[in-house]
C-alpha cells in the first residue's frame, strides 16, 4: 500500500497471499477510467492504480511530440492506453490484452525506474525509495532497449502522479521476488493453455520433451538407429539439472550407464544431441569430476557413452575460443548503453564504440565455431561431444546453432521451438539466473540466451529463403525472455518445473580420440585424464604433436564460406568482419528514425514488401 504525507510518499509492501492478488479475474475482466474507456485484463490481471490525462512522450528526428491518455498499473504490467481519437466509440477498448505492445511493458522487462522533477534532481526508484517531490515525469527504462517516458499534468502537482509512480515501483518489486509470483497468478497458466489447445492444430506440433514419446518420436526423424530413450533420470535422482530422459547408445543399459554419472561435473554425462544423415553424433557433456576415481568397469563405461560406436571421436573444448559468461555479460551491458535512445556517445564515436563493446566480436566466434563443427559432422562419421565444464551455457548455444546449419528442420518454427525446448529449457539452461529475473544476484547475469538469438539472427540475413521463421519472430523470443508470457524461461531446470508443479515422474576395433580446439583437430594418447594420471597436472588434453589428421582435417578456418561440395541442407555462413551486422531493429527499437523502413507499418507498405520478396524468390 501507500502511505505518506503531502510533500512525501513511502512504498510499503503488501503481505504475502490473497492480498497481493486482488479480486478474481472473472471480477475484473475490464475496468473503465473516469473517461468511460475499456481497459481490458487478461485472467489473473487487475488494476493496482492509474493516473489519468498523462502524456507519452515520442521523440523522433523532427522533434518532441506526445499521445495523451491514461496511465494504468496492473499486477503484471505498466499499460498505457491513448485517449479515443475523433470518431471513436467511447468506451471502445484501445489497449491489446498482450503483456507487451508498443505502449505497454510487463512488470519484470523494467530494468530502471526514475521519477524527474523541474526542481530537484532526477531519483532512481527502488522498493525502499521514499518520494520528497510529485514527479513531472517517469521515465521507465527497459531491458528489451526502450526507454519509455511519460508526462504527468498540471507540471507536478498532480497528486495522482505519485500514486501511480510508486505502484509501479511496487508492482515491479513484488514480481521479481519468486519465479512463481508470475506463474501461480493464473495468467501465465491461461496463456499457456491457450497456447497448448492451438498448438494441438498445428502440424508438426512443437516437442517439449516432457514425455518419452516426444524424444522417441525426435529420435525416429533423425534416424539414430544406435540409440534408445533412458528413463534412468526419470525422478532425477541421477541429475537434477538434466532431463527426465537421455538419448544414449542402445548397447549401454541403465544399470552401466549409472556408473558414469559420478564422474563428470554435477553428474551431466555425454548424451546424444543430434544425429547427422552421415552417420556422425553430436553429443554434448560437463567436464571430468576433478575428484573421480573410476573403477575399470566405470570406465569402459564412459568410454561406450563417448565413443559412440564410432572409431573416432572428437572433444570439442566449448569455452576455446568463445567468451566467458562474464565477458558475454559485460559486453551486453556495454551494447544496451550504447544502443538506449538517451545514449551520450556522439554520432562520429557511435562506430568505435560499438566496436568497443565486443559484442559483433562474440557473435562472429560464435558464428564460426559452430560452422567448424558443422562441417566436422558432415565430413565422415565420428562422434563429436561438445564438452563445457557445467555443460548449461555456451554448450547450449553451440550444440543449437549447430543443428540450425545442419538440419533444415531445425529452421522451420516448430522445429526451432523444440530445439529451444530440448537444448535449452530441459537441458537445464539456468535461465534464473543468466536473465536476472529475480534481481537478486547480478553475478551470475549473463544473456547466453539473446547472443544465440543474435547468432541465428545473423544466420537469417546470410541465407532467408532457408527459414521459415523471420526476424519478427526472434523479436518476439528476445522478448519474451524478460516477458514471461509463458512459463518457459522462469526455471533453470525441468526438475525445478516438476517440483513447482509438484510433480514427479517417475566397443571394439582400433579407436582414435581427438581434440578439436583453434580450428584444428589433435590426436590424444589417451581419452580420459584419470589414464594419464590426476586431473591437476595440465596438458592430458594437448597432444604432444599438434599435427593433424589429414589436409583436410587441419584447419576448416582456412576453407570458404561458399564450399561448392557442401552437403546437402548444411548452411556454412560468412563470418567476415563486414557480414557481422548489428541487430538493429532489436537493439535499436527506441530510434524512430532508425526504425523507419526496416519493416512495414501499413498494409500498402506490407503489400509492396511481399511483392518484393516473390520476386527475389521467383530469381
Amino acid at each position: 500500500m501507500l502511505s505518506g504525507s503531502k510533500n512525501s510518499f513511502k512504498i510499503q509492501q503488501h503481505p504475502p497471499g490473497p492480498a497481493l492478488r486482488g479480486p478474481k479475474s472473472s471480477d475484473m475482466n475490464s475496468k473503465r477510467n473516469r473517461n468511460g474507456q475499456a481497459f481490458p485484463c487478461i485472467p489473473g490481471e487487475h488494476v493496482l492504480e492509474e493516473a489519468a490525462r498523462v502524456r507519452k512522450i515520442v521523440r523522433s528526428r523532427d522533434g518532441e511530440g506526445s499521445i495523451l491518455g491514461t496511465l494504468y498499473c496492473t499486477n503484471l504490467r505498466v499499460a498505457f492506453v491513448p485517449e479515443p481519437a475523433p470518431g471513436d466509440t467511447v468506451g471502445a477498448p484501445r489497449c491489446s490484452t498482450c503483456l507487451h505492445s508498443e505502449h505497454d511493458v510487463a512488470l519484470p522487462c523494467i530494468g530502471r525506474l526514475v521519477a524527474v522533477n523541474s526542481f530537484t534532481k532526477a531519483k532512481v526508484l527502488t522498493a525502499n525509495s521514499t518520494l520528497k517531490f510529485i514527479p513531472e515525469e517517469l521515465v521507465l527504462y527497459c531491458r528489451d532497449f526502450r526507454v519509455l517516458r511519460f508526462r504527468f499534468r498540471d507540471s507536478g502537482l498532480e497528486p495522482r502522479a505519485c500514486q501511480v509512480t510508486l505502484a509501479i515501483v511496487q508492482a515491479q518489486e513484488s514480481s521479481s521476488t519468486s519465479a512463481g509470483t508470475w506463474y501461480d497468478s493464473g495468467a501465465i497458466r491461461n496463456l499457456e493453455n491457450a497456447w497448448l489447445s492451438t498448438e494441438e492444430s498445428l502440424s508438426p506440433p512443437t516437442l517439449l520433451f516432457e514425455r518419452p514419446c516426444d524424444w522417441e518420436k525426435e529420435l525416429r526423424r533423425l534416424g539414430a538407429a544406435g540409440w534408445r530413450v533412458s528413463p534412468v533420470n526419470e525422478r532425477f535422482d541421477m541429475a537434477t539439472s538434466l532431463p527426465k530422459y537421455l538419448w544414449v547408445p542402445s548397447r549401454l543399459l541403465d544399470n552401466e550407464l549409472k556408473r558414469a554419472f559420478g564422474h563428470f561435473n554435477a553428474r551431466r554425462i555425454p548424451r546424444l544431441c543430434w544425429h547427422h544423415p552421415g552417420g556422425s553424433d553430436l553429443l554434448r557433456a560437463a567436464g571430468f569430476h576433478a575428484d573421480s576415481d573410476p573403477e575399470k568397469e566405470d570406465v569402459r563405461s564412459v568410454e561406450a557413452l563417448m565413443l559412440a560406436g564410432h572409431a573416432q571421436c572428437v572433444i570439442v573444448e566449448t569455452a576455446a575460443d568463445l567468451p566467458s559468461p562474464a565477458e558475454i555479460q559485460l559486453s551486453y551491458l556495454k551494447l544496451r548503453a550504447l544502443c538506449l535512445p538517451d545514449s551520450s556517445v556522439a554520432d562520429e564515436k557511435w562506430l568505435s564504440a560499438l566496436e568497443g563493446t565486443r559484442w559483433l566480436e562474440h557473435v562472429r566466434a560464435c558464428v564460426r565455431k559452430a560452422s567448424e563443427v558443422a562441417a566436422l559432422l558432415a565430413e565422415r562419421s565420428r562422434s563429436i561431444i561438445l564438452q563445457e565444464s557445467d555443460d548449461r551455457d555456451l554448450n547450449c548455444l553451440l550444440a543449437s546453432l549447430v543443428q540450425v546449419l545442419s538440419d533444415p528442420h531445425a529452421r522451420t518454427q516448430s522445429g526451432f521451438q523444440s530445439l529451444l525446448q530440448k537444448e535449452w529449457v530441459v537441458a537445464g539452461h539456468p535461465f534464473l539466473q543468466r536473465l536476472n529475473l529475480l534481481r537478486d544476484n547480478d553475478r551470475e547475469e549473463s544473456p547466453v540466451f539473446l547472443l544465440f538469438l543474435d547468432c541465428v539472427w545473423q544466420l537469417l540475413q546470410q541465407f532467408p529463403a532457408s527459414f521459415e521463421f523471420t526476424e519478427t519472430y526472434l523479436v518476439a523470443l528476445h522478448d519474451s525472455s524478460y516477458i514471461p508470457f509463458f512459463s518457459t524461461f522462469l526455471f533453470n531446470c525441468q526438475w525445478e518445473r516438476d517440483r513447482r508443479n509438484q510433480l514427479e515422474a517417475a566397443l571394439s576395433g582400433n579407436r582414435a580420440v581427438y581434440l578439436f580446439a583453434k580450428g584444428a583437430l589433435s590426436p590424444q594418447i589417451h581419452l580420459f585424464p584419470w589414464k594419464n594420471g590426476s586431473l591437476s597436472k595440465k596438458g592430458w588434453w594437448r597432444a604432444q604433436s599438434s599435427e593433424s589428421l589429414s589436409e583436410q582435417d587441419r584447419s576448416l578456418r582456412s576453407k570458404p564460406s561458399g564450399c561448392p561440395l557442401q552437403p546437402e541442407g548444411l548452411l556454412l555462413p560468412a563470418s567476415a568482419g563486414p557480414l557481422i551486422r548489428l541487430w538493429r531493429r532489436c537493439y535499436l527499437r527506441g530510434s524512430q528514425e532508425v526504425q523507419r523502413g526496416l519493416f512495414a507499418s501499413t498494409l500498402a507498405e506490407l503489400a509492396e514488401e511481399l511483392d518484393r520478396l516473390r520476386k527475389q524468390l521467383g530469381d
